[in-house]
């Protein structure tokens, strides 16, 4: 009888959700719950948003009567199927601890801690994947359309304006353009506690610097304090591009994704005993997009 190969793993369905729900969620986006996360989602999911017009509360009278208009918006989210494949040579490994902790034989295997150091480092790096396109992804090949860009072609979204002159973000600025984009939010929005402002590494690094400049009881150069804008939380956003902001409620913010779903998986696979060479493959699959209910209580800056 065969002794097993302590490198091929396969994990499909509710088996890869596990990891699979570690690679997507372990982005700064998700893994910190900035915004909300709508799993089993195989298709797509629609987002309802349903508004009362100005004027629905009236004087009290004994009629019924119908008094003003309501306006029902329906936004779909489609997530995108994605897969990650990739294929390395044992013979690469040899001289490395991985390739030390080989069984003995020309032709060895990769012990399991191996395959389950691969899994990790994909499911890393679809992480970094999926944080960029949340928020600058484009409808292109390995990539959702993000916030961002849906954002940017809704007309319901407050559109911050930019003070004159201004062509980057910067320390010596950004305090003043947290300011328009504050102005910017809609009333209806302002106050709730869910209520983000969403900002790219950079914007927040000028942030923390200005703040450490004003000198507020020297907590920003310790980095004890909690980020936020008179009171407004502040949300890293690493996927974020440059020069961009966006401030909205975390619970009109969703990615969806289908975690269970039998299309997941992942799986590493010797091939020495499948076509007799020296090669292992890595293939991940998964999907994923991003969407909003309401864009009129969502507000841009973008330079």
């Amino acid at each position: 009888m065969a002794t097993p190969n302590p490198l091929t793993k396969v994990y499909v369905g509710d088996e890869a959700a596990g990891f699979v729900s570690a690679s997507l969620l372990s982005g700064e986006t998700l893994g910190k719950g900035n915004v909300t996360v709508l799993p089993n989602v195989a298709y797509q999911v629609n987002l309802k948003n349903l508004n009362f017009a100005s004027g629905s509360v009236a004087d009290a009278t004994c009629d019924f009567t119908d008094g003003s208009a309501i306006s029902y918006k329906e936004q779909t989210i489609t997530p995108k199927r994605f897969q990650l494949q990739k294929e390395l040579c044992k013979n690469d490994w040899l001289s490395t601890y991985a390739g030390a902790q080989m069984t003995a034989g020309v032709d060895g295997t990769i012990p399991s801690t191996f395959a389950e150091y691969l899994i990790s480092h994909a499911g890393a790096y679809v992480g970094q994947e999926v944080e960029t396109a949340i928020w600058s992804g484009t409808d292109t090949g390995g990539s959702f359309q993000g916030f961002v860009s849906k954002l940017a072609a809704d007309t319901d979204v407050a559109d911050a304006t930019v003070t004159s002159g201004v062509t980057a973000l910067s320390a010596g600025n950004i305090i003043a353009e947290l300011g328009a984009l504050r102005d910017a939010i809609p009333s209806s929005v302002y106050g709730n506690e869910d209520l983000c402002i969403y900002l790219g590494s950079k914007a927040m690094r000028y942030y923390i610097s200005a703040q450490s400049n004003l000198g507020y009881m020297d907590k920003y150069h310790a980095g004890v304090t909690d980020s936020n804008f008179e009171g407004i939380k502040l949300c890293l956003a690493n996927g974020m591009a440059d020069n961009t902001m966006v401030a909205a409620r975390k619970s009109n913010m969703f990615f969806a994704t289908d975690l269970t779903s039998d299309l997941t998986e992942v799986k590493v696979i010797d091939m020495t005993e499948t076509d007799g060479s020296d090669n292992v493959r890595l293939v991940m699959k998964y999907n994923a997009g991003v969407g909003y209910a309401n864009g009129g209580d969502i507000a841009l800056y973008q330079i």
